[in-house]
C-alpha cells in the first residue's frame, strides 16, 4: 500500500470522504531509509518532482569528518556510540543526524542527513556520550 501525506481518506468518525480527485505526486512519501553502518558502501538513486534525483545511502562504511584544524579526513566507521533519534537505532547501527560514531579519526557527530544527502559528514567531538544518573527522590519510600 502506499504512503499518502494528503489527506485522509476516512473520517474522524469513521465515515468516508468520496474523493474528488486522484492523488499527486507531492502526496505521496516513502519509508524512511534508515542508513545502516556496513562493510561498504551503498547508494540508491530517488526520482523526485521534475525530474530532480536524490541521492539516498542505505550502506556505508566511511564519513567524511572535520577536524579541528579545518581540514577534511575520510574515517572508517568502527561503531555507533549514541543515536539521540531513536535508542534502538544504536543497537541496529543505523546512522541519522545527530549520531554520534567512533572512527578511526576519533569521535564525530554526524551533521548531513544520509538518508538524502547522499553522503556521511561529520565534525569532531570529544566523546559527549551522555549517562543519565539516577536522582535521588525526595519522597521517602513506605
Amino acid at each position: 500500500m502506499a504512503i499518502i501525506q494528503g489527506r485522509s481518506r476516512r473520517k474522524s468518525t469513521g465515515g468516508r470522504y468520496h474523493s474528488f480527485r486522484d492523488m499527486r505526486k507531492f502526496e505521496y512519501g516513502r519509508e524512511p531509509t534508515l542508513t545502516k553502518m556496513s562493510d561498504s558502501i551503498k547508494r540508491k538513486i530517488i526520482e523526485g518532482r521534475s525530474n530532480s534525483l536524490k541521492v539516498a545511502v542505505l550502506r556505508s562504511n566511511v564519513a567524511n569528518v572535520l577536524k579541528d584544524d579545518g581540514k577534511f579526513v575520510m574515517a572508517n566507521i568502527l561503531k555507533v556510540v549514541s543515536v539521540p533519534a531513536n535508542r534502538n537505532y544504536q543497537i541496529r547501527n543505523f546512522i541519522t543526524r545527530g549520531t554520534i560514531l567512533d572512527t578511526d579519526a576519533g569521535f564525530a557527530k554526524v551533521t548531513s542527513r544520509p538518508g538524502r544527502d547522499g553522503t556521511v559528514n561529520a565534525i569532531s567531538v570529544k566523546k559527549e556520550v551522555s549517562v543519565k544518573k539516577k536522582s535521588k527522590s525526595k519522597r521517602s519510600k513506605k
